[in-house]
């Protein structure tokens, strides 16, 4: 029989709780911080839209820069409540708001030659539209021929130009031949690559064509 000493005792006790004391520490690790494209806000957001006539799927977030997801801001204006506002110098569309507030929308504009500014108003709205490109665009493309007016125009999809809304914008009576609408070409929010029109998300177009009703006004600055 091994006879244990006062000292054998005290220096097992002492082990043992060092044991117990580096077993059951816990590490205060600071939580890494999610990236906005990883925000489960932002992703559902832009999540895919399975319910939708063409189903959309989900935005890769990482592919468009973070100032231009949808968000609600401060935007004290002089615009009367439901004016849409294109700042085209910093590829903006707000939807003004009540309260000095606005939504703001991250859009792709005009190439240099195909600008167009001023006021005009919302005079139809086209869930899923056809797409019908102008004679002056056909004159430059000719394969756009086949998607004219005489041949029906382009049936909607996910492959049409418009994307899953449109909103025509009218001077008065007149066609200004000039739309905001969705595209699929996400990554190219915040470029000059469209023939004037204003693009957005098709997540952002859907958003903003339920909020704004036929008559509304437009300002292109």
């Amino acid at each position: 029989m091994i006879k244990l000493t006062r000292r054998h005792f005290l220096a097992g006790s002492a082990s043992l709780t060092g044991l117990a004391v580096t077993g059951c520490a816990s590490t205060n690790r600071t939580p890494v911080p999610l990236s906005p494209a990883e925000d489960p806000a932002n992703l559902v957001m832009y999540r895919a839209m399975p319910e939708e006539r063409f189903p959309l799927p989900a935005i890769d977030l990482k592919k468009v820069p973070v100032r231009f997801y949808r968000k609600q801001v401060d935007y004290p204006t002089s615009e009367r409540v439901g004016t849409l506002v294109v700042d085209t110098n910093n590829f903006y569309l707000y939807l003004v708001q009540e309260q000095g507030k606005a939504m703001r929308y991250g859009v792709g504009l005009g190439r240099a030659g195909f600008e167009w500014s001023g006021r005009a108003k919302i005079a139809r709205k086209s869930e899923w539209p056809k797409w019908t490109p102008p004679e002056e665009m056909i004159a430059r493309q000719p394969e756009l021929e086949q998607w004219s007016w005489r041949n029906g125009g382009m049936p909607p999809g996910l492959q049409n130009p418009l994307g899953a809304r449109a909103l025509y914008i009218f001077e008065g009576n007149k066609d200004t031949l000039y739309r905001v609408h969705g595209t699929m070409e996400y990554w190219t929010i915040g470029s000059a690559v469209s023939s004037g029109c204003v693009r957005l998300i098709n997540q952002d177009i859907i958003d903003l064509y339920s909020r704004v009703p036929v008559g509304s006004p437009i300002v292109v600055l």
